[in-house]
């Protein structure tokens, strides 16, 4: 079973600050790629991102995309960070046993998490249970430049990490759900140009699965 790294409260406690220093060009290029990807949930009201750390993202979800945003995290470590910026609707739990009923939001969210959880395959079917609409996901590209870079880092962070190619992600979200669901993506291309494209090499993806004909409304659908 992989480590988790962000019990640990010095981890924790300096997570946010990347945000706010050299990942400021990173977290905009990423924004800018989930919000367009956002906008194929049309109608959706509400977000749970899973693994939400220090709450970075929840909080973007609510005040910019206009999402009711709710954040889980097994870490109280990163809980208690979350609280402290700002964020408000906090769970403990774990992604493979969401303490949700199913269907219970519209969009859940896996952003930077897929690549630490125990359990991905089993996470992303608890996802697709609590989700009426689809799942979000943002991933760092193992077959890209900032996904060497993480990987040879050996940081206490991405040495226990699961770096995925667009590949296996696309092959995970099969396994998990079967053919029940379209899937997209785009990648973002920082550092070396801007905006976001469907290239295979980009640093960060951004992956839209979406559930194919309605939205499931009944708990056992």
């Amino acid at each position: 079973m992989r480590k988790n790294p962000f019990t640990d409260q010095d981890i924790a406690g300096k997570y946010e600050s990347w945000y706010r220093t050299s990942g400021i060009r990173a977290d905009e290029q990423e924004k800018a790629l989930l919000k367009e990807l956002i906008k194929k949930f049309p109608g959706a009201r509400s977000i749970l991102e899973l693994g939400c750390g220090t709450g970075h993202f929840t909080r973007w979800f609510q005040e910019t995309c206009g999402l009711t945003a709710f954040g889980m995290d097994a870490s109280r470590a990163m809980l208690a960070e979350a609280k402290r910026y700002g964020s408000k609707m906090l769970i403990k739990g774990d992604a493979d046993n969401i303490p949700l009923s199913s269907n219970a939001v519209d969009i859940s969210a896996f952003i930077t998490t897929l690549e630490f959880l125990p359990d991905p395959e089993f996470a992303i079917k608890e996802a697709y249970r609590v989700s009426k609409k689809g799942i979000l996901l943002g991933v760092i590209n193992k077959n890209s430049l900032l996904g060497i870079k993480y990987k040879m880092s050996g940081g206490p962070i991405w040495r226990n990490a699961h770096i995925y190619t667009i590949k296996g992600l696309r092959k995970l979200v099969r396994k998990a759900i079967g053919k029940r669901a379209k899937i997209t993506w785009r990648t973002t291309l920082w550092s070396l140009l801007p905006g976001h494209l469907p290239l295979p090499w980009g640093g960060f993806i951004g992956m839209l699965v979406k559930w194919n004909g309605l939205e499931r409304t009944g708990e056992n659908e």
